[in-house]
């Protein structure tokens, strides 16, 4: 008896340990990574565009290998362009899927919202395109693929006076946004050392009618007015700068991407720094735009090159490290130095990294490709 009741318990340990390495076998076949960004409502089509970006990435490595014998599992979550949203998005990807990374958030604000967290939590990050400066300050082990608010705002102002040749600008910007608030001071601040801000005035979310403010700015007759916001809110206002017959350049920042989808009309002649022109005949931009339009049938933004670009950072950086283990994988981070669809990328200090800016114009409601420019 007691001979078979010892057999049954070392049956039972021998099964038992069996199972625990077929579970630690799956597991460790799968890698997690997160996404968070505005899957609905207005802003949808920039969450929309950085996780269809990062999810063909993850099939071209996982067809390529994968990393380390394991594939990559996107997980996406809907933050509806909300702080709040995005915090809980982050918990249940951290807490409920056991993500390894996060490619996120796509906003600055939800960004922010989620970074003291992911520092305590020392969770690989990388943004693709959350812009605000403060989103890498004092967080080692948070990185972003797309330039800081203040390089683009500076570049902005450096290619209006010395492209455009303006002497005035006027700046009209979100106060409620971080975004929004990032590039117009940084604007003002670079414009104002070239030449003369005339006005620079705010308004809320809620805001539709932008005729008084803009009535206001153009009594002083700037040579450009700088709209830094979504193209939500920006084709509203070129609507009416239209309807007001206003004479005036506008220049805009990497939100405006995809403007020419609703808004081409009241956008034409207009500019907007970008992180892509999608005419660069540079392979590995034309391979990215042909695989992306055969798997979504439509032509990629910015932002979707620039989660494309973020998933296979983080996989390299896994694949270095050879582990999924998070310091080992933001020291592998640290190190990036690489070709990817917006440019050469490598990291400084702070996690940011520091690249040349493609200014778009909108002609005939195409992209064309004005200038590179850099803010230093």
């Amino acid at each position: 008896m007691k001979k078979s009741l010892a057999l049954l318990m070392a049956m039972v340990m021998i099964l038992s340990l069996a199972l625990a390495g077929c579970a630690k076998s799956d597991a460790d076949s799968v890698i997690k990574l997160g996404v968070i960004g505005p899957m609905t409502g207005d802003y949808s089509m920039y969450g929309t565009a950085v996780a269809e970006g990062a999810k063909l990435a993850a099939k071209e490595i996982n067809a390529a290998g994968g990393v380390n014998g394991a594939t990559i599992d996107i997980i996406a979550y809907d933050s509806k362009g909300d702080k709040t949203e995005a915090v809980n998005a982050y918990n249940r990807l951290r807490d409920q899927d056991g993500i390894k990374g996060l490619i996120g958030g796509t906003f600055s604000g939800e960004t922010l919202a989620i970074k003291e967290i992911a520092v305590g939590d020392n969770m690989p990050v990388l943004t693709p395109t959350a812009t605000h400066s403060d989103v890498t300050l004092n967080a080692p082990n948070v990185f972003r693929a797309c330039y800081t608010d203040p390089y683009q705002g500076a570049t902005a102002a450096k290619f209006a006076t010395e492209q455009l040749g303006a002497k005035t600008a006027a700046v009209l910007y979100n106060i409620e946004d971080a975004y929004s608030d990032g590039l117009a001071n940084a604007f003002n601040t670079k414009f104002a050392e070239l030449g003369t801000i005339t006005d620079f005035e705010g308004y809320t979310t809620k805001d539709a009618d932008f005729k008084a403010v803009l009535t206001k700015i153009a009594d002083k007759d700037p040579d450009v007015i700088f709209l830094p916001d979504y193209t939500a809110k920006v084709g509203v206002i070129l609507s009416q700068i239209k309807e007001l017959g206003i004479d005036v350049i506008a220049i805009g920042g990497d939100g405006w991407d995809g403007i020419e989808a609703d808004y081409a009309d009241v956008a034409e002649g207009h500019y907007f720094a970008n992180h892509y022109a999608k005419t660069d005949s540079a392979q590995i931009v034309q391979d990215f735009i042909a695989a992306y339009e055969k798997e979504y049938g439509k032509t990629p933004s910015a932002l979707a090159a620039l989660g494309y670009d973020s998933t296979y950072i983080m996989a390299q950086a896994m694949e270095k490290a050879k582990s999924t283990e998070a310091q080992k994988v933001v020291d592998a981070l640290a190190k990036t130095d690489g070709d990817y669809v917006t440019g050469h990328i490598t990291f400084d200090a702070n996690g940011d990294p520091v690249k040349s800016i493609s200014i778009i114009q909108i002609v005939n409601g195409e992209h064309k490709l004005a200038a590179k420019v850099s803010g230093e």
